[in-house]
């Protein structure tokens, strides 16, 4: 299967319009993920063996295959931040059903700091931290699934 630019941005425009969150194409030349982003101005990353090329898409952010990255989209013009869920799963607020959670409203977190887990196709994908601040509100039910770009947890940046 050939793709040429043209094809991509038409691929990309047509996704857009869709409700479908996450589209992959694969073939032995390359594999392409496309996943919508809530936030505008993100880009679509196509990887090849002989090639890589970014091309500008305004509601469509690349995959991360390895560690999934925790978006962070303003509430308002204020020091608040909201962690976002960066893939479709099920929410949960502690590495255990019997275990304390990671984090509860007025606990202190520092970058790198596990916040939850979002359990996706039976992995269990750790959800860290980015900035530092004061948990103000936590926004998911434990075990409640959550879209992509879904706000988990609000922080108050320090």
């Amino acid at each position: 299967m050939d793709l040429d630019f043209s094809e991509l941005r038409q691929l990309v425009a047509a996704l857009d319009q869709t409700d479908i969150a996450e589209l992959t194409l694969k073939n032995p030349q390359f594999e392409l993920t496309l996943r919508k982003a809530t936030a505008p101005s993100q880009a679509v990353v196509l990887s090849s063996d002989a090639a890589a090329a970014t091309i500008p898409a305004p509601a469509v952010a690349p995959m991360m295959t390895d560690e999934p990255a925790t978006p962070l989209a303003p509430v308002s013009a204020s020091d608040f931040y909201e962690i976002t869920s960066p893939m479709v799963g099920t929410f949960y607020r502690s590495p255990a059903p019997d275990e304390s959670p990671f984090v509860d409203v007025g606990d202190l977190i520092q970058p790198g700091q596990t916040v939850c887990i979002i359990e996706a196709m039976k992995l269990m994908n750790e959800i860290d931290a980015e900035i530092s601040g004061e948990i103000v509100e936590i926004l998911v039910q434990n075990a409640e699934p959550v879209e992509f770009g879904q706000p988990l947890i609000r922080v108050k940046q320090s």
